[in-house]
């Protein structure tokens, strides 16, 4: 039975502002408090999905969550009708009204992790939204994440839906942002790499020293228990914890994977030679080849992947079996980035050809081409089984395109965000969004 790849992109939220809350994204905190356009970020987000449709590619849409949040917001003693509540946490937390307005579910490769039925032992596609407790802003996501994957995964028969990891240090999980899966057709039994940061109990391992190591080994092995992974398919990777120290928060930020390819930077792993001879030798046993392409130091530098990007690209198969590999604009404008990337192309790998998008407004808040997405591996009985309504076409496109004109601002500023005009327009729009997807009731203004 063939198989797919189905990249399922988030669709920028209404609140989209730079508040720069996430510690140890580099590129988060340095734009705080600069005045954004959500209604840009947003057309930018639908051209990318478009136009990966457009090469052959599954492509589907995942909705922002409800912001501001105002049910955390009561849940932390402010009162009053909703409008209330919103402007009572500007006057005497405006730092926190930030956190509850971000707009940080449009970074879909942190929304969870998946395992295709090729890979589970019960023949089954599992998914797990990721807890996200290293930041409080993204620790209210997990709820409606689960929700709306169940909304557009319904099918018992095919898909299988677990509760994110308990909310605690041990088991900080960030999802598929640091997980890969190598192997030939995406409907074939696969090799899951799970990366990680730093592992807690039984530590004898060094862990980063200036930022968090976001996710841990001990939440890798609950998930690949959750999804009855066996353990001659799977691989625990540690990040190299001088990398995370420079910025590199998540492993997308220094490593991508698709198929047989893993592209990385020479100083992504910890104890890379031994990680690699056993991917080699699980990949082996499914009978294909594991193509490492290292990026080594003395042409691209940690800092300047950070800076571009490069690692966060997509690397997709065309329909004519050939890779191309997807990056932001950043990447072309960097020297030294931009001549790697086109000898690469020449080099006789499968990655034979570069196309560059305009991201700048996610960039901004830290997340590039592959923070925007969710892969999902799925045969063609699973891809029939999936809600329809969520996945690109031209009409589609056009729809949502005259959803972020109606809706959306071109400027935000933090004190807009106790605007109360912005807060019924954000739930007006995101009515309106459930219908066109037909997700039905997602939202907590909706219950």
């Amino acid at each position: 039975m063939k198989g797919y790849e189905v990249n399922f992109d988030g669709l920028v939220g209404p609140t989209h502002h730079y508040a720069g809350l996430s510690f140890g994204n580099e590129a988060s905190t340095k734009n705080r408090n600069n005045a954004s356009n959500p209604k840009l970020a947003a057309k930018q987000g639908l051209l990318k999905m478009k136009a990966l449709a457009d090469m052959g590619m599954k492509q589907g849409v995942l909705v922002p969550h409800e912001r501001p949040h105002v049910p955390m917001l009561r849940r932390l003693g402010f009162t009053g009708d909703d409008i209330s509540v919103v402007a009572q946490a500007m006057r005497h937390s405006p730092e926190l009204l930030s956190s509850l307005s971000s707009a940080s579910p449009m970074w879909t490769a942190n929304a969870a992790t998946v395992s295709p039925s090729a890979d589970s032992q019960d023949e089954r596609v599992h998914f797990t939204a990721a807890n996200l407790n290293n930041k409080f802003h993204r620790s209210i996501e997990a709820e409606t994440t689960s929700q709306v994957l169940q909304a557009i995964f319904k099918n018992e028969r095919h898909f299988v839906h677990h509760e994110a990891l308990p909310q605690v240090a041990l088991f900080g999980d960030e999802g598929a942002a640091n997980h890969n899966r190598l192997g030939g057709d995406y409907a074939q039994r696969g090799v899951q790499v799970f990366v990680y940061g730093q592992q807690h109990l039984n530590n004898g391992l060094p862990g980063p020293k200036r930022y968090p190591a976001r996710q841990t080994r001990e939440a890798s092995e609950a998930i690949a228990r959750l999804h009855r992974l066996d353990d001659a398919h799977t691989v625990f990777v540690q990040q190299n914890p001088d990398v995370i120290d420079q910025g590199v928060f998540h492993n997308d930020v220094i490593a991508v994977s698709n198929q047989q390819v893993l592209f990385h930077h020479q100083h992504a792993f910890l104890n890379q030679d031994q990680a690699f001879a056993e991917i080699r030798q699980k990949m082996a046993s499914i009978g294909e080849d594991f193509i490492s392409i290292e990026v080594p130091e003395n042409r691209v530098t940690v800092d300047d992947a950070v800076a571009t990007y490069l690692f966060n690209s997509q690397i997709l198969t065309r329909p004519d079996g050939g890779m191309t590999i997807v990056v932001p604009e950043e990447s072309r404008q960097n020297k030294a980035v931009w001549g790697y990337l086109n000898d690469m192309v020449q080099m006789g790998t499968p990655i034979d050809a570069i196309q560059v998008y305009d991201l700048r407004e996610s960039m901004r808040n830290g997340g590039g081409p592959a923070c925007l997405r969710l892969r999902i591996a799925l045969n063609e009985t699973e891809l029939n089984a999936v809600n329809p309504k969520v996945l690109m076409n031209d009409q589609l496109f056009g729809t949502l395109n005259q959803w972020v004109d109606k809706h959306y601002r071109d400027r935000l500023a933090q004190e807009d965000l106790a605007d109360p005009h912005l807060l019924m327009e954000s739930r007006m729009a995101l009515d309106e969004l459930t219908k066109i997807l037909g997700l039905g009731s997602v939202y907590p203004f909706q219950k």
